[in-house]
C-alpha cells in the first residue's frame, strides 16, 4: 500500500520552510513548497494536497487563517495544520480546541514552530489515519 501523501507547506521563512521539507520527505512524503500566501493560494487553485501546513503570519499577519480557510472552501476534508511562533513573539495565545475558535480557524491542529520531528511525524499520520 502506497501511503506517500503530497503535503503542501507555506512559509515565508525559509529555513523552517526547508526543515519542515525535510521532515515531510524523511517521513516519506511528496512535499509541496511555497515561501507565501500568494504563491500557496495559486498553487489550491488547481491542485488539492493531501494535508497542508501553514504558517500563521506571511504577508499578512493572518495569512495562514486565509489559506486554511480557502483550502477548506475547497477541500473540505482536506487536514490543515497551523504552525506558528505566534505566541512566543507575540504573547497571543491562539488554539482549534474551542468550538468558537473552531469556527473561525478553519485548521485541524495548531502547533508551536520549532515542534520536532517525531511529534510532526506523529500530528500527521494522524490526520492522515496512516
Amino acid at each position: 500500500m502506497n501511503t506517500k501523501k503530497n503535503i503542501l507547506i507555506v512559509d515565508d521563512d525559509i529555513d523552517q520552510l526547508e526543515l519542515m521539507k525535510i521532515y515531510v520527505t524523511n517521513f516519506g512524503h511528496n512535499a509541496i513548497v511555497f515561501g507565501s500566501q500568494k504563491e500557496g493560494e495559486k498553487y489550491l487553485e488547481t491542485n488539492k494536497p493531501d494535508l497542508a501546513i501553514f504558517d500563521l503570519m506571511m504577508e499578512k499577519d493572518d495569512s495562514g487563517f486565509i489559506l486554511s480557510y480557502k483550502l477548506k472552501q475547497k477541500y473540505p476534508e482536506v487536514p490543515v495544520i497551523i504552525a506558528t511562533a505566534v505566541t512566543a513573539e507575540t504573547g497571543m495565545i491562539f488554539g482549534v480546541d474551542q468550538k468558537t475558535e473552531k469556527s473561525w480557524i478553519r485548521a485541524d491542529l495548531y502547533l508551536e514552530k520549532n515542534v520536532r520531528q517525531d511529534q510532526l511525524e506523529r500530528e500527521i499520520n494522524k490526520l492522515l489515519k496512516i
